[in-house]
């Protein structure tokens, strides 16, 4: 982890112990009421804190979206290199890997010394609204610094609490304005909790395919069939466990059908050059490109995939998947007890149902056979292979008509502006009604009815009064 430069520090002297103080919403103007750009830049920046690359890819769309609307708005981050593309003045550099490129307690060592670097940069810095982007180990603590200084909060990915460690709802709950969710189910399950949230959409299915260069791209990825694809992760620790399993599962398929092809995407150069010390001699039929997961996944009949975002980018085109994901036998041990749902893979979760066979957690003995035989289901049958790409059709719609960075962006300039982040729902009138009326008015009410019934011939027979003498 290196530092990438200091801003200059405000003008404005920082309050003992904590923040500078930031500027509170005049009083002219209505929680409704939208300022101006020099109103926004008088209250202090936005802090955007990410440790992993997929935190990096979250916050950059975000971080463009901002400057965009509002081009005088100052954005720091502890992140990664795609938000200080994006506009952000990158502090620290802490997205290298899905470990910043350590290990077990190495990580978490890691991890602590860039939260005190980021307390002692925090008293000079005044900062209006704090953007966690998932992470919720690392980003908890940072709130919990930040939040009773008076800073807003506005989580950009929801913590799986819903899958496990549900009890820390009451920790959320203390430390958030609004969780941004990325999955359709999310807000609910948080509501529910009396936790402020959003459904905003999800980055990887809520955007355009670039079918012009997915078709250039396509051009120079080998010819076959089937045609499957290896999607090892883009953590190194991911990589390390699951690559042998899906190379290996590979090369069992391409035994039973002769003619097969294989593609492996490494997410970047460094996984690729890790990739090739771990498949040494790459079998015949393999090969590997670094990126372009879009236009391999355009490219593939079926994906062997580790569990993760990817098998959103797999949704979105609705190709079907094997989904695994190797562990330790301590962590597989431990996810058996803690996670709370019934599946782990992104698009069984949203369906609430197994759509396609899943290995996740798996343990560190599962067979490549094991793969191969969920594998085979479709390859040999195109009837499983249309059903599987129908349901996946059908998770993809769930996300149909949401703008991630557009929602996110708006949720995070009310906050900046003092206003709140759902528009204040409308007072609707109640019907009007008639006052009853008084015993007098109920007299005179009266009294007109006979009247009217006096002319017209009343239906209602007086009794007939006998004169009759009295006995003698």
């Amino acid at each position: 982890m290196t530092d990438r430069g200091h801003a200059q520090a405000s003008s404005s002297s920082p309050k003992r112990g904590g923040l500078p103080a930031a500027a509170a919403p005049p009083a002219s103007l209505g929680v409704d009421q939208e300022p101006g750009p020099d109103e926004r830049k008088k209250r202090g920046a936005i802090l955007f804190t990410a440790f992993e690359p997929s935190g990096d890819a979250h916050a950059a769309p975000v971080i463009a979206e901002l400057k965009a609307r509002d081009p005088s708005l100052i954005i720091y981050a502890w992140g990664g290199p795609k938000m200080e593309e994006a506009g952000a003045t990158l502090i620290s550099s802490t997205c290298d890997d899905g470990a910043m490129g350590l290990d077990g307690f190495k990580k978490i060592f890691a991890v602590r010394s860039e939260i005190q670097k980021l307390k002692r940069w925090i008293t000079q810095h005044r900062v209006v609204v704090h953007v966690p982007v998932d992470s919720p180990a690392a980003n908890f603590p940072v709130c919990q610094h930040l939040k009773p200084k008076g800073v807003r909060i506005a989580h950009l990915v929801a913590p799986q609490l819903w899958a496990w460690g549900s009890w820390r709802a009451k920790k959320l709950r203390g430390c958030t304005d609004c969780v941004m969710c990325l999955l359709p189910f999310e807000e609910e399950w948080f509501r529910q909790r009396q936790i402020p949230a959003k459904f905003i959409g999800h980055p990887v299915i809520n955007r355009d395919l670039d079918t012009t260069h997915i078709a250039e791209r396509q051009k120079s990825m080998p010819s076959g069939s089937p045609r499957i694809l290896l999607l090892p992760g883009s953590r190194s620790t991911e990589v390390k466990r699951n690559l042998r399993l899906l190379v290996q599962s590979f090369i069992e398929l391409s035994d039973r059908n002769r003619g097969a092809a294989g593609l492996i995407v490494a997410a970047n150069d460094r996984l690729a050059r890790m990739m090739r010390n771990i498949i040494v001699d790459m079998p015949i039929g393999l090969h590997m490109v670094v990126g372009e997961v879009e236009a391999a996944i355009h490219w593939a009949d079926l994906a062997l995939t580790v569990s993760g975002t990817v098998s959103l980018d797999l949704t979105r085109q609705h190709r079907p998947m094997v989904g695994v994901y190797r562990t330790g036998l301590i962590s597989w041990l431990g996810a058996k007890l803690m996670l709370r749902t019934p599946f782990r893979l992104l698009p069984n979760i949203i369906a609430k149902r197994e759509i396609v066979p899943e290995f996740v957690p798996a343990p560190p003995w599962i067979s490549p056979r094991t793969i191969v035989e969920a594998a085979t289901a479709f390859l040999k049958d195109s009837k499983n292979m249309a059903i599987a790409a129908e349901e996946l059709r059908r998770v993809a719609l769930r996300f149909h008509g949401k703008d991630p960075a557009h929602a996110a962006a708006e949720i995070i300039l009310r906050l900046v502006d003092g206003r709140p982040v759902d528009d204040p729902k409308p007072v609707v009138a109640p019907p009007p009604t008639l006052d009853p009326p008084t015993d007098p008015e109920l007299a005179e009410l009266d009294a007109r009815a006979s009247r009217r019934d006096a002319r017209k011939g009343s239906f209602i027979q007086k009794p007939v009064r006998e004169n009759r003498k009295p006995p003698a």
